[in-house]
């Protein structure tokens, strides 16, 4: 009844190649079926079933996060892409030993400022790899700026991209003037910018800023990050890739969000609590979600986590003007600081909350009970947890369903009742803390049609 896809093997085949409502009569409580589980039984609450608990810890706006979102400038976003421009081009096989031209210089000044403006919390490091290029070879370099979490037992991390390189028509012309405001600039200025303010504060999770090299050449950067993590052991709970983000005058208000596979995989969650959360945060400013990995025979640096079986989203800007692309017009005065400045503002909100959140819960037991459509839950309780959000997503929808709530109080032995017992459906859950920040969803556990019940005792 119940099928959970292991990303783990994923990983592994890449690598080689709020109203009250009164209570229902208590169900009859079935006989537990043997089931493995990653996760000491023991740990499971022994207390009374608690049936359809109600609960006022819910998503909400947490005055932190909405004073962040505030603090977003646009004069900094419009100096980051500036300085970037400056630099006349930020491709691979530019120079990397003048102070003002080519990459090399681009790269220092990205991590000076991550030193800058990262309050003394930012452990900045590189990543050297090698690129064999059309005939060409150098050596790019990645830059990882970590923001440690305070409670990082299983190691998770939550990274957002931007590839800081760039190009000109020819992708191996490292002297011709490429000015990359957009693409990718406004991904840069989005990372120092959310490293600016998320760094006033200390975090649950740890946040990762991953400035990528050699994207152009086919997220060479990001794959060579991607593998460390996997060998480091590193737990990412989300990769967001912010590619062309800078918008321009007139273009929709909105922002495209690109993951594959939405209904069945680690992406399409994280595409629902994106989407879930920057709707809650800006309204105004929602996301498209569009299920695909990314544009029709184009490509971005998420592609690399969603290869090793991660969730990695895309976002980028509503439109896209072709002609722009590895042009000499893509300049600074063409973006529309407004619209980065919101897509900035949804990156905040929604990383904020991951980190700020509780860590992962633990995916629970979930087993059938007599009456078809009633369900019996049961995971270990998170003692940081003040509460628990359910979501029964039917399989053929795209978005969370209204969420099921229950207080960390009663939390841990519940039981769900009035479903439609001929829906196939997927369900997650979420912690919560005390100021209603929304944390990382379990995988989705499918839930089959109700043919069979568990035995009564």
């Amino acid at each position: 009844m119940q099928k959970r896809l292991s990303w783990l093997g994923i990983i592994m085949l890449w690598l080689v190649g709020c109203s009250l409502i009164e209570a229902p009569a208590m169900p009859p409580v079935p006989t537990p079926v043997a089931t493995a589980v990653p996760w000491n039984v023991a740990s499971l609450s022994t207390g009374e079933m608690v049936i359809d608990p109600t609960s006022d810890v819910v998503p909400t706006i947490d005055p932190q996060i909405a004073g962040l979102l505030t603090a977003v400038s646009q004069q900094q976003l419009m100096g980051y892409v500036q300085t970037l421009q400056s630099f006349g081009t930020r491709n691979v096989f530019s120079v990397t030993d003048d102070p003002t031209f080519g990459i090399g210089a681009a790269r220092q000044w990205v991590m000076d400022e991550f030193d800058r403006v990262g309050n003394g919390r930012l452990q900045i490091a590189t990543q050297q790899f090698p690129l064999f290029y059309n005939g060409f070879s150098t050596t790019p370099i990645n830059i990882v700026a970590t923001l440690p979490g305070r409670s990082n037992n299983n190691n998770e991390a939550i990274v957002i991209v931007a590839h800081y390189d760039n190009r000109a028509p020819d992708a191996t012309d490292g002297e011709t003037l490429a000015p990359g405001a957009n693409d990718n600039g406004s991904g840069v200025a989005l990372l120092l910018e959310s490293a600016r303010l998320l760094s006033a504060y200390e975090w649950n999770q740890t946040i990762i800023f991953l400035a990528a090299a050699a994207e152009e050449e086919g997220t060479v950067g990001a794959r060579h990050f991607v593998q460390t993590a996997f060998l480091d052991n590193m737990n990412v709970i989300a990769a967001i890739n912010y590619d062309a983000v800078g918008g321009r005058n007139g273009i929709p208000q909105h922002a495209r969000l690109f993951a594959p596979n939405l209904r069945e995989s680690p992406s399409g969650e994280l595409a629902r609590l994106y989407e879930f959360v920057g709707g809650l945060y800006l309204p105004t400013f929602p996301v498209q979600v569009i299920d695909a990995l990314d544009r029709e025979g184009r490509w971005g640096d998420h592609r690399e986590f969603v290869n090793a079986g991660m969730p990695g989203i895309r976002i980028i800007e509503s439109t896209e003007e072709s002609e722009l692309v590895n042009s000499q017009q893509d300049t600074w005065d063409r973006i529309d600081y407004n619209y980065l400045q919101q897509v900035v503002q949804l990156n905040i909100s929604v990383v904020a909350n991951l980190a700020g959140a509780p860590q992962t819960p633990q995916t629970p037991i979930i087993q059938a009970l007599d009456s078809p459509g009633d369900f019996w839950l049961r995971w270990p309780i998170d003692s940081e947890a003040a509460g628990y959000a359910f979501s029964f997503r039917p399989l053929a929808e795209d978005s969370f369903p209204a969420f099921r709530f229950v207080r960390a109080g009663q939390a841990g032995n519940v039981a769900f009742t009035g479903f439609d017992p001929t829906v196939t459906y997927a369900v997650s859950v979420s912690a919560l803390d005390e100021n209603g920040r929304l944390g990382d969803f379990t995988p989705e556990v499918i839930v089959e049609p109700s043919v069979s019940t568990a035995q009564t005792p």
